[in-house]
């Protein structure tokens, strides 16, 4: 087999449909795929996203009630305790360590440290938020754990 032996598999190319290109087409002719008459045979036409023909499209037909708080919500940015051993012993790791190693990436209001795995070195940890069982992890190793403000280095970095 060479190159130029190369095809594609049977029915798995397409033609585009070329639409207005007179009756030999087979595509409607004068019509072009519109049909007869109505709203969308008309040059110019066209409908918004979720436009259901004038029947009460489906967002409107839906009760909304009630008070929704996650535009509110606290957000954080998970990192667990066995990530934080490629840190060197007794180093202060706070976010923008973090950020730079690649363990935290995209916006949050700050980051969570959870208990997932285990802790071999010293560190001194700054997070907006600790697990009670990451706090537990790091503080036996005898390292500590500094809560910092919401925000972190992402609310500077502004």
């Amino acid at each position: 087999m060479r190159l130029h032996d190369l095809k594609p598999a049977p029915g798995s190319k397409h033609r585009r449909k070329r639409i207005g290109r007179g009756p030999g087409s087979g595509r409607g002719g004068h019509t072009s795929t519109r049909g007869q008459k109505g709203q969308g045979s008309r040059s110019g036409s066209s409908t918004r996203p979720g436009f259901e023909g004038g029947q009460l499209p489906l967002a409107r037909r839906l009760p909304k009630r009630g008070f929704n708080n996650k535009r509110f919500a606290t957000v954080y940015i998970p990192v667990n305790i066995d990530s934080l051993n490629q840190f060197e012993d007794g180093v202060r790791v706070d976010e923008a360590e973090l950020r730079k190693v690649g363990l935290v990436n995209g916006r949050g209001d700050g980051v969570k440290i959870l208990a997932r795995g285990k802790l071999k070195k010293k560190l001194t940890v700054c997070a907006a938020a600790f697990s009670a069982g990451a706090k537990a992890a790091i503080e036996e190793k005898g390292g500590s754990c500094e809560e910092a403000a919401k925000g972190g280095a992402a609310a500077s970095d502004e």
